[in-house]
């Protein structure tokens, strides 16, 4: 593999952060595997920040909602996840707050409602239980799963 320089590098990673987000730990992992001197890689993200290629805010907007809605995670399992990015809880906590609380609850009742129909039990409370740790695996948190559960319940027994 040939050296990229600092300026073919800037170019680069200025490309891939405008067809989507990327935060800045994504960006600095992809030039320390390009072996970029770690000057250069704090003048490039500085840059890329400035010229507003990269923002954090932005980034955790775009994650949150893309994963909560498409791939039904829970807040924890966000707020997880943003924590291995290396993104502060102060910028992610507020955005995960913004989370529509009826379409939150509204995408966990469609999980539990599917998950009831695939999980084998021989009571009711051995199905619960393997549906409370189903839904805390996604990142739900008890008193959301609680809610859920009393109206999946009750809807089960009306049909």
């Amino acid at each position: 593999m040939t050296e990229i320089t600092e300026t073919e590098a800037l170019s680069r990673v200025a490309a891939l952060c405008s067809t989507a987000e990327h935060c800045r730990a994504e960006v600095v992992e992809k030039l320390q595997r390009w072996s970029i001197a770690y000057d250069a890689i704090d003048r490039i993200v500085s840059r890329l920040e400035q010229e507003q290629y990269i923002d954090e805010e932005r980034f955790c907007r775009a994650f949150i909602n893309d994963k909560y809605r498409f791939a039904k995670w829970g807040k924890m399992k966000i707020g997880q996840a943003l924590q291995l990015k290396k993104i502060p809880s102060f910028v992610y906590r507020p955005l995960l707050n913004e989370i529509d609380e009826e379409e939150y609850l509204s995408i966990l009742r469609g999980l539990l409602t599917a998950k009831r129909k695939s999980v084998h039990a021989d009571t009711e409370y051995e199905q619960n239980g393997k549906l409370i740790r189903f839904a805390l695996s996604r990142g739900f948190e008890m008193k959301d799963i609680r809610r859920c559960m009393d109206v999946s319940e009750e809807n089960d027994y009306f049909e």
